[in-house]
């Protein structure tokens, strides 16, 4: 019954604002049309046919739009499940196809990436990876780079990126700074942990991903700890890891490398669960990001979030080999697409000094449910007036639409069906958040 409530109830709401979405977008559409350089893109002498996947993503439909406004050719890719993708209707999409999912079919994923490449003649492979997703893309590429050019990871890297513990002892080999972190296979070994001796508090992470657990910050030793880690899921085929926990900021980082230098990047606050992107002058992350891409001359798209501490030290507590929704924040910048193409780019591309926060609405839509005072209404009003919807684009406005009113309501139905609930909704990713889900 809770499920059924959730689901409704939910539906009810997106139908409410349905019609105030509908004239945003038809407003758009029919200035356009009225006003057409507003479409204007540049004209490429020698234009790329680009693939991008993730198609469900903000950060590809991102990377869509820059691609497309750079006058390239872009064609996009989802798994079958999220065939209704709201990106697919974006004009910077000139080709959509869903193909299996890798974690179900790892060959008929692969193979169905070939038959695209070969198919659209396409010149460039930028994989936009779920968490689960990244290793499979870099199989695949291995594949696709006789085709065309990958701007992904070996799969021997990406399996050390993406794993919380080998990731700390990479970069403790290359000098840089790290949180302690022990490798947890049992959890007698945190049981059996002299945390007094230590010192120090920590935080359980699984290292095969969890999008529920990851935001579970309990710290250790705490009260009834012998419950709380024998509630965990914690085997030799299940391993987490003890990190060392750090007071201080917590920043996100994006990073587009090439041969071991970076090309574009970007830094924002951040936190668990982060939807809101605001660009600050970090150089010293930065400095960081560019001794461990470099240390391992790396070519892809690479996250970190770091924590900084009040005397300023900065301590990565995680890697993520992809890329990262911070992203958006060249939603006006014109080099984006150089800065993934070009070996040798003049500089490092950042966002602009007049590039405003992003946020997405249906989002903060959601959050006005927890404001609880003037000063917090004040603060929300302030973010949506200063800022800038990710998934809202004057001369491409129907992915706004489509996102909250398609896809979301689509996978919404389907949960309705199945009795389903959530836990949820990421309008970012495109998806509801499920226990045991994608």
């Amino acid at each position: 019954m809770k499920a059924i409530l959730q689901n409704i109830g939910t539906l009810i709401l997106l139908t409410i604002l349905l019609p105030l979405n509908l004239v945003i977008v038809l407003t758009s559409l029919i200035i356009s049309w009225l006003t057409p350089g507003v479409n204007q893109t540049t004209t490429q002498a020698n234009p790329k046919r680009i693939l991008i996947t993730g198609g469900k993503m903000t950060k590809s439909l991102q990377l869509c739009r820059s691609f497309h406004q750079a006058g390239h050719q872009v064609f996009l890719v989802e798994t079958d499940k999220y065939w209704l993708s709201g990106h697919r209707f974006s004009q910077a999409v000139d080709k959509f196809y869903t193909i299996p999912a890798p974690e179900k079919d790892p060959d008929g994923y692969t193979q169905s990436l070939v038959n695209i490449v070969k198919t659209e003649n396409i010149d460039v492979f930028i994989p936009v990876s779920s968490p689960v997703a990244s290793y499979y893309d870099a199989l695949a590429g291995t594949k696709l780079s006789e085709y065309c050019e990958v701007i992904h990871f070996s799969p021997e890297i990406t399996q050390i990126l993406d794993n919380k513990y080998s990731f700390c002892a990479q970069a403790q080999t290359l000098g840089l700074s790290i949180p302690k972190a022990f490798l947890i296979t049992n959890p007698q070994q945190i049981l059996d942990f002299d945390f007094v001796t230590d010192g120090s508090q920590y935080i359980l992470k699984s290292i095969p991903y969890d999008s529920v657990s990851r935001l579970d910050k309990t710290k250790l030793p705490c009260q009834d700890m012998a419950e709380y880690v024998n509630s965990l899921s914690i085997t030799p085929e299940n391993p987490w890891v003890m990190q060392e926990f750090i007071k201080g900021y917590e920043y996100c980082t994006h990073s587009t490398v090439r041969n071991g230098k970076i090309t574009l990047h970007c830094c924002a606050p951040s936190s668990p669960f982060q939807i809101n992107y605001q660009s600050v002058d970090k150089p010293e992350m930065m400095t960081w990001v560019s001794k461990f891409v470099g240390g391992l001359n790396l070519t892809g798209q690479i996250s970190f979030d770091f924590i900084q501490t009040v005397d300023g030290e900065i301590y990565p507590i995680e890697c993520n080999p992809r890329t990262h929704s911070a992203i958006t924040m060249f939603y006006n910048h014109p080099g984006l697409a150089d800065a993934y193409l070009n070996d040798h780019p003049i500089e490092i591309i950042t966002p602009l000094p007049e590039s405003k926060p992003t946020y997405w609405l249906y989002h903060e839509l959601w959050r006005l449910t927890e404001i609880k005072s003037w000063s917090d209404f004040t603060q929300w009003w302030h973010k949506i007036t200063q800022g800038k919807d990710a998934l809202f684009q004057f001369n491409d406005p129907l992915p706004f639409l489509t996102v909250p009113h398609w896809q979301i309501t689509l996978l919404l139905l389907d949960n309705l069906r199945k009795l389903k609930g959530w836990i949820r909704i990421d309008f970012n990713i495109g998806k509801l958040v499920e226990l045991g889900g994608d």
